[in-house]
C-alpha cells in the first residue's frame, strides 16, 4: 500500500470571521445552519477560511478526497468528502454549547445521551473502549458520543457521500 499524501496549512486566525450562532446537532441533517451535502465553498462563505485545514486523501492514488476544516473560536471540525464536488460528510464538536433534541449535549451522562438517541428512533448501539476512552456509537445515525471517565469529551457525526459529492 502507498503511503498517503497529506497536505496541511495553519492559517491566521485573525482573518476568520465566523457567522454560526446555531450549534443544533441534527443527526443525519447537519449543524446549525450547515446541513450534510453543503459545498465547500458555501461553508467557507458563511464560516470563512479555518484555522487550520488538511487534505486527508490524494486522488491520485487512492480515489479518494478528503478535506479536514478545523476552526477554533467554535470548537468544531468539517469534514469534506467527494471527488467531483466536496461536501460536508461529517463534523466533530467539543463545543459546550451545542444542543441535542434542546437538550446541552455536553451536560448528558452517558445513559442520558442513550436514553435521548434512543427517545429519536435510533436503536443500532454499540460501545467500545480504547485507550481510557468510551466510544458510544450509534451506527443507525452514523453517530459517536466520546467519554472519558464518566465526563462527555467530544462528539462525531456524519453520512455517506459518494465521489460525485451526493450523499448515499
Amino acid at each position: 500500500m502507498l503511503p498517503i499524501q497529506r497536505k496541511a496549512v495553519l492559517l491566521s486566525p485573525e482573518n476568520n470571521r465566523l457567522n454560526m450562532k446555531d450549534f443544533t446537532i441534527m443527526p443525519l441533517k447537519g449543524y446549525g445552519e450547515i446541513p450534510f451535502g453543503m459545498t465547500l465553498d458555501d461553508a467557507v462563505k458563511l464560516l470563512n477560511m479555518p484555522d487550520f485545514y488538511e487534505e486527508l486523501g490524494d486522488m491520485e492514488e487512492t480515489g479518494n478526497r478528503s478535506i479536514f476544516y478545523e476552526y477554533d473560536s467554535i470548537q468544531t471540525n468539517i469534514y469534506f468528502e467527494g471527488v467531483t464536488k466536496s461536501v460536508v460528510a461529517c463534523f466533530e464538536t467539543e463545543n459546550k454549547e451545542a444542543t441535542l433534541y434542546g437538550k446541552k449535549v455536553f451536560d448528558l451522562s452517558k445513559e442520558e445521551a442513550v436514553k435521548l438517541m434512543k427517545d429519536n428512533g435510533f436503536k443500532d448501539l454499540e460501545e467500545e473502549e480504547e485507550d481510557g476512552e468510551l466510544r458510544v456509537s450509534f451506527e443507525d445515525a452514523i453517530f459517536d458520543f466520546f467519554f472519558e471517565g464518566d465526563k462527555m469529551t467530544a462528539l462525531s457525526w456524519g453520512v455517506l457521500v459518494d465521489d460525485q459529492g451526493d450523499i448515499i
